[in-house]
């Protein structure tokens, strides 16, 4: 659809809370940060996306046309060969700006170094920490004998922690989870996972996107798949600055302009002698 900016299809919103703003439909914003800072980006013939980090030990796969319904999937490994250390996944309708936070916190972590994206990952003590940016943000919480649970206000968010025994194996092929997200009204769900070893500033990255109380923009045409849950507020254009009014003025006194009368001799100026080419100063782009 072409973008007319008078079009309702095209209007802005913000909705919050950002957990129910649904996705984008476009991986852009969440692979941009990864992009910034040199990461290698290649793609298949199907249209799935893939993001690798200079030195091949952290991969992410945008898979619009992969085998399930986990759009996002970011892996780290502590030996290029062998099974990855740790596994995220987004589902495919996770709000892309949450992913976008957690990749730019990736970015972040990269820089720093292994300590921070690869390892320290997997203390019970410091998993629980994790939770702080759920507590801050008002969430409940429940321990339980395998789990412990938070849960926001609204009763429309939930993140899970296992404490028990997981295999490896099963966490890496996506059949187990340590961390799991859930968010959206019941039958309207997307879902989010973290592993054993995933480290805990990362962990804590996604808990952070989760519950940032930031609106969202979505448009017109977004509004029918929010849940009823979901809060659109219209964004009100800003204010005409003076120099919007002045060029407005402008633009209506020439549209206004009387044409010429009837067989009147258009003015032609007389022409001018060709001047010398111009030489670039030196240092100057043109």
């Amino acid at each position: 659809m072409p973008y007319d900016p008078n079009d309702e299809g095209w209007l802005e919103y913000h909705v919050t809370p950002r957990y129910l703003a649904g996705s984008t439909f476009t991986g852009d914003a969440a692979l941009q940060p990864l992009l910034d800072v040199g990461w290698k980006l290649n793609h298949d013939e199907m249209g799935n996306v893939y993001v690798n980090a200079p030195d091949q030990t952290v991969r992410l796969g945008y898979l619009p046309e992969g085998d399930d319904d986990a759009l996002w999937k970011i892996t780290a490994y502590s030996d290029p060969f062998a099974m990855p250390r740790w596994l995220i996944t987004f589902q495919d309708s996770t709000p892309t700006e949450i992913v976008a936070d957690f990749t730019t916190a990736l970015a972040a972590a990269y820089a720093e170094g292994p300590d921070s994206y690869l390892y320290y990952g997997n203390s019970d003590l410091a998993a629980l920490d994790v939770g702080t940016p759920l507590a801050a943000a008002g969430w409940s919480h429940h321990y339980g004998a395998a789990d412990v649970s938070f849960e926001s206000p609204d009763g429309l968010a939930k993140v899970h922690l296992r404490r028990t025994r997981l295999d490896h194996t099963a966490e890496m092929t996506g059949h187990q989870e340590r961390w799991l997200m859930l968010a959206g009204p019941p039958g309207d769900q997307w879902y989010a996972t973290a592993s054993s070893f995933t480290p805990e500033g990362l962990v804590a990255a996604m808990n952070t996107a989760l519950t940032d109380p930031a609106p969202v923009i979505r448009y017109g045409d977004d509004l029918r798949r929010l849940p009823l849950q979901a809060t659109a507020t219209p964004v009100k254009p800003p204010v005409p600055t003076p120099l919007d009014v002045r060029r407005a003025q402008v633009a209506n006194s020439r549209s206004t302009v009387a044409p010429s009368p009837a067989g009147a001799r258009p003015f032609i100026p007389a022409p001018r002698p060709p001047s010398a080419p111009q030489v670039p100063r030196p240092g100057h782009s043109r």
